[in-house]
């Protein structure tokens, strides 16, 4: 038998990954399971971005490869969209490099600045991708703390007590996944003077800020930031275009040069007609994301009153894609969605997935239909915990 490698001792499937077979084989035994679970946008991308993708399927040399920087004329419309939503300026030419959804340029951004042994300070709770990339490149993962205490943010006197030597890069993700915290402009100049006294790369994901957000803010507004940091963002929760995977870093020209050097050799470039869609979904309206944050605020009621069966708590003042909320106490997050999963056929996001300090919450999905939530809440009425 051929063994696998190394460097797959220390990384797990990922959780969806292994959980949604578990659904699958259930709903094949006949149980009506509804998953509230994934944040898969369930709503479709606006009409001009489909059009746009239909019409490109036709022009000449549209199936050919295209280049590894994206057409100028995404670049021009990240650049715009950057000026226009963020008051950031960016170089479409040097400082804008598209991807294939941003969860590859995790694995680019690794690749490029971490050499075996060198440190990353990854979010506890936190997008679990991080630790395993990390994993993956033979670097060494350092958990930070959030908590609720200190509103999901870093907290810099623990993180000054680390030993920050051969610390390389620092992912942050504001508004945050999973707990739906946001960043002042002010938590990221104090992420930003960290970074440059330490000399960490600070690399801000930032695909939530349009959800139920009324002050979408990029890491890149703060004076001086290109130095020490850049950002991840995406169109698959702001436009519905998840499954259409385009998203971009930018920042600095030298250190978007670096993160081409592994890019370059990954692939072969984003279809012609996707990347045309992109540059229509950048000119729409500020109507488009008041239309869309209407619904979700009306699902986020629904799942305000699930989270209420329950006996959960909640922060009504944030938002994002889900709904973070804690458990009473002693109820233990993979036991109570294991349970709600076998006996009332609804799957809820366990908070452990995103580390240690997940335990004690779960979390639902607004990518939901109202009718399917309130049907959730029909199962869950009877359930007391």
């Amino acid at each position: 038998m051929i063994t696998k490698a190394d460097r797959l001792n220390d990384v797990k499937e990922y959780y969806f990954s292994k959980k949604l077979r578990e659904v699958a084989a259930l709903r094949n035994e006949g149980k009506p399971v509804i998953n509230i679970a994934i944040g898969s946008p369930d709503l479709n991308p606006p009409k001009s971005v489909i059009n746009a993708i239909k019409t490109a399927v036709d022009i000449p040399n549209a199936h050919q490869y295209q280049s590894y920087q994206g057409i100028p004329e995404l670049r021009e419309g990240i650049s715009n969209f950057y000026k226009d939503k963020y008051k950031v300026i960016l170089n479409a030419n040097s400082e804008i490099l598209p991807l294939m959804g941003s969860k590859e340029g995790i694995m680019h951004i690794s690749l490029a600045f971490l050499n075996k042994g060198d440190k990353v300070l990854i979010p506890n709770p936190g997008y679990p991708t991080y630790a395993s990339v990390t994993n993956l490149v033979e670097a060494e993962s350092i958990l930070y703390n959030l908590n609720d205490a200190n509103n999901w943010l870093p907290n810099f006197e623990e993180l000054e007590k680390e030993d920050l030597k051969n610390v390389k890069i620092m992912w942050i993700n504001y508004p945050h996944m999973p707990t739906g915290a946001v960043a002042s402009k002010e938590d990221f100049k104090q992420l930003i003077t960290f970074a440059k006294k330490h000399q960490i790369l600070i690399v801000n994901d930032n695909p939530y800020s349009f959800i139920l957000n009324e002050k979408p803010l990029s890491i890149l507004e703060v004076e001086g930031a290109k130095e020490v940091a850049i950002e991840l963002n995406s169109l698959s929760k702001t436009f519905n275009m998840a499954g259409w995977r385009v998203g971009m870093v930018v920042g600095d020209a030298e250190i978007i040069k670096t993160i081409l050097q592994v890019k370059s050799n990954m692939d072969s470039g984003m279809f012609y007609g996707i990347q045309k869609g992109a540059v229509e979904a950048f000119k729409l309206s500020k109507d488009w994301f008041k239309s869309q944050n209407e619904i979700y605020e009306e699902r986020r009621s629904l799942v305000w009153e699930i989270f209420d069966s329950l006996n959960c708590t909640y922060n009504k003042n944030i938002g994002g894609l889900f709904v973070w909320a804690k458990l009473p106490e002693g109820i233990k997050s993979e036991e109570i969605t294991d349970e709600l999963l076998y006996t009332k056929n609804v799957f809820i996001t366990p908070g452990t997935i995103f580390g240690s300090n997940g335990e004690g919450y779960i979390r639902a999905s607004l990518c939901v239909d109202k009718n399917v939530l309130t049907e959730v809440l029909n199962r869950l009425t009877t359930v007391k915990i």
